[in-house]
């Protein structure tokens, strides 16, 4: 086997990947994080229950989680573009098909599976392999902070907008819009079209696809970083979804949540990427085990002190710190440990237990809201399970996992 080509002329420029990247993930993540805006309207016109459309974003979570190793596959195989493009046409596809639809089934089919697959294709995990391919070991944490605080940029701009959709054009025609807008992906992605040699990281020992998943697989560090992911896609989806209809419940306008969310949206954007800048300096473990036991202090803070709008605007912005900022230390510890050549998958693979996560976040949220008619016992859950994460980030090992010799490999 041919060693890998290392020069320059194969590497995309670190500006190129971020704005392309950073904006790909604006679009795609800022979409997805209003989808919370559509539960009432939808629920009311459709006389369907809270649990038939957190049960649609369930299954959109858990078809973006299954979706995500072979999206990763594909992107470290055959580079980036074809999966962002594939993913722009299915997003487009699920939004239009969600605003049509008139049954629970064709509902979830719609906002759950095509919408699910389309986002595996068009956010992190594909992402974050071209800059682990094309940005420096030494700059990695701080351009995964970035990509990560475009995400929470897509927050604090699209939520509003997509507020003022709905309440303009109604929400089913704000869902034809963004469909439209998902589209744009696909020029963005040309900036992000690799060579077809791609640098091997430092010229370590090739290695098959199948031997990188059963490494990540039986690392002890990869199966606790994928624990810790499990808790974040709950909390996180869980609140992106049901806070606006919780704080409606409580008595307070619909302009509080939507406030709310974008202040989420644009306290991430520092967040994320500060976690990212500290990457660079302190462990990762020891941020990660910080922004879960921050976040349990938070929510039970958030559900123990009367609520207000001022209550709900610090909460937000408090968890608008800690939202995403675990995504740029996960990948980037995922990177140290294991090397870039298959980021996307194995990025894919963390993120699937995200996912599971996320599945179980919205739909406990409207099943049990629609049994007790409260969201108390899920506000708990999430408490309990920051505390779980914060526990079991410390014995992650940051060190590159120790590989056999390339002849070895290649046996293997």
């Amino acid at each position: 086997m041919s060693p890998a080509p290392t020069s320059s002329p194969t590497r995309l420029s670190m500006t190129q990947v971020l704005l392309c990247g950073a904006a790909i993930v604006t679009l795609s993540m800022g979409i997805r994080h209003g989808f919370g805006l559509w539960l009432q309207p939808v629920t009311t016109e459709r006389g369907w229950t809270r649990e038939t459309f957190a049960f649609a974003l369930a299954v959109q979570n858990i078809a973006w989680g299954l979706a995500g190793p072979f999206a990763g596959m594909l992107a470290d195989r055959f580079g980036a573009f074809r999966v962002l493009v594939s993913g722009s046409l299915l997003y487009a596809l699920g939004l239009v098909l969600m605003g049509l639809s008139t049954t629970g089934l064709a509902f979830t089919g719609s906002a759950g599976l095509l919408i699910g697959m389309a986002q595996s294709g068009t956010t992190y995990a594909v992402i974050y392999g071209v800059i682990g391919r094309h940005v420096a070991p030494e700059k990695r944490s701080w351009a995964m902070g970035v990509a990560a605080a475009a995400g929470s940029f897509g927050q604090f701009l699209m939520v509003p907008v997509e507020n003022g959709l709905i309440g303009g054009v109604g929400w089913q025609n704000a869902l034809f819009i963004l469909g439209a807008a998902a589209l744009a992906i696909i020029p963005l992605s040309f900036g992000l079209r690799e060579p077809r040699a791609v640098p091997a990281a430092g010229g370590a020992p090739q290695q098959s696809m199948g031997a990188a998943i059963k490494e990540a697989l039986g690392s002890r560090s990869f199966q606790l970083l994928t624990a810790g992911y499990f808790v974040c896609g709950f909390q996180v989806v869980f609140i992106g979804v049901h806070l606006p209809s919780y704080l409606k419940d409580r008595g307070l306008e619909p302009q509080v949540a939507t406030t709310a969310l974008a202040l989420i949206g644009l306290f991430n954007v520092f967040g994320t990427y500060a976690a990212g800048t500290l990457g660079q300096r302190l462990a990762k473990r020891h941020i990660l085990s910080a922004i879960y036991a921050l976040r349990a202090v938070a929510i039970t803070a958030f559900i123990t002190l009367p609520l207000s709008p001022m209550s709900v605007y610090v909460f937000a912005s408090v968890m608008g710190v800690l939202w995403l900022s675990t995504v740029p230390p996960t990948n980037a510890v995922v990177a140290q440990i294991f090397g870039v050549r298959f980021l996307s998958m194995l990025g894919g693979f963390v993120f699937l237990s995200h996912q599971v996560g996320s599945f179980l976040g919205v739909w406990l949220g409207g099943k049990l809201f629609d049994a007790t008619g409260s969201y108390d016992v899920v506000w708990w859950i999430a408490v309990a399970l920051g505390v779980v994460a914060a526990l079991i980030n410390q014995p992650v090992r940051e060190q590159p996992i120790a590989r056999p010799t390339p002849a070895t490999a290649s046996a293997a």
